[in-house]
């Protein structure tokens, strides 16, 4: 194995040292100890509730200042990492071990559901940097959308009103409207058809 030049050590001297400059955390402290908080005693209330105790759920993720309206539908199991960073509108749902995993903010739309075991990840690293610092992406997802069971949103991704996103589509880019996408990355499949008990004047 051939020895390193001094001029070699020397580079990764300096970059070991801009890696260790780095790691100073991104959270201010009252974001470490609101997710202290929730982590050993907001998300144990949730998931050990009855399954049918949606408003109590719901009050309990208001408490901790996510934006929950009203009809909301969330399974004790559902995993929501900063309930802060949480907005989901009227009607809208989480099934059994979804992952919100909002270090930046996500938001939920009207009449929309997100499945089992779908995971919307709303945080990455700049892996264009050696330190690879946390960037917390915003995720939207619009009215009347089906996330369908193990999908998978990825950071900073818009997916417009009526998107279904099937069975373990990955999507990587914003979502199209009233499309049906499957696969990993996510492609459009079909429009989806206009709902049946919908007036045609209102139909997209």
């Amino acid at each position: 194995m051939t020895e390193p030049s001094d001029h070699s050590q020397a580079d990764q001297a300096a970059a070991n040292d801009t890696f260790a400059a780095a790691q100073i955390s991104p959270w201010s402290t009252k974001e470490k100890l609101g997710r202290l908080l929730w982590m050993l005693l907001g998300s144990v209330l949730f998931r050990f509730s009855f399954h049918t105790w949606h408003g109590y759920r719901r009050s309990l993720l208001r408490l901790f200042g996510a934006k929950i309206g009203p009809s909301c539908y969330i399974r004790p199991s559902a995993h929501i990492e900063i309930p802060w960073n949480l907005t989901m509108l009227e009607y809208s749902s989480l099934g059994d071990r979804s992952i919100v995993y909002n270090l930046g903010p996500i938001t939920i739309g009207r009449r929309t559901t997100i499945s089992q075991g779908a995971h919307l990840c709303a945080g990455t690293h700049d892996y264009t940097t050696r330190t690879m610092p946390l960037i917390r992406p915003t995720i939207t997802i619009g009215d009347d959308c089906w996330i369908a069971a193990d999908a998978f949103v990825g950071p900073g991704i818009t997916v417009a009103d009526g998107v279904i996103l099937g069975a373990r589509g990955a999507a990587f880019k914003d979502l199209e409207p009233w499309t049906i996408f499957g696969g990993n990355p996510a492609k459009p499949i079909s429009k989806r058809p206009p709902f049946k008990d919908q007036p045609q004047e209102h139909k997209p």
